[in-house]
C-alpha cells in the first residue's frame, strides 16, 4: 500500500514537500514515481527515483524546480516542489514501478490515492 501526503494550497513562487509511504511487500520494486492528473487531463509524467541505486529522472516541465528522493529506511519516497506554479495544480499520486519504462503510468503496478496540490494567488 501507498499513503500520499503533504498537499494543500500555495502561492506561486512557494513550496510544498510530498510525501509517499510503503508498506506492505515492495521486494518487486524497481522504482518510485510521481505522476499528477489536472481536471480534464490525462495523469502525466513527473518525477521518478530508482529505488536501489536512487538515480533520478524528470518531465521537463518540472525539471530544476523539483526534487525526487528516498528513504530506504523508511520506505518513504518524496517530492520537494518549490518555485510552484500555477500549472502545477493537480491530483498528485505516487506509485510503485515493477518493471523499466517509468516514465509511463503503465509500469506501475501499485498507486496510492493521491494529494491534492493547488497553486493560487
Amino acid at each position: 500500500q501507498l499513503q500520499a501526503s503533504g498537499g494543500g494550497l500555495v502561492q506561486p513562487g512557494g513550496s510544498l514537500r510530498l510525501s509517499c509511504a510503503a508498506s506492505g511487500r515492495t521486494d518487486s520494486r524497481s522504482a518510485m514515481g510521481w505522476f499528477r492528473q489536472a481536471p480534464g487531463k490525462d495523469r502525466e509524467f513527473v518525477a521518478a527515483i530508482n529505488w536501489s541505486y536512487g538515480s533520478t529522472y524528470y518531465s521537463d516541465s518540472v525539471k530544476g524546480r523539483f526534487t525526487i528522493s528516498r528513504d530506504n529506511a523508511k520506505n518513504t519516497v518524496y517530492l520537494q516542489m518549490n518555485s510552484l506554479k500555477p500549472e502545477d495544480t493537480a491530483v498528485y499520486y505516487c506509485g510503485a514501478a515493477t518493471t523499466t519504462g517509468w516514465g509511463a503510468a503503465k509500469a506501475y503496478k501499485y498507486w496510492g490515492q493521491g494529494t491534492q496540490v493547488t497553486v493560487s494567488s
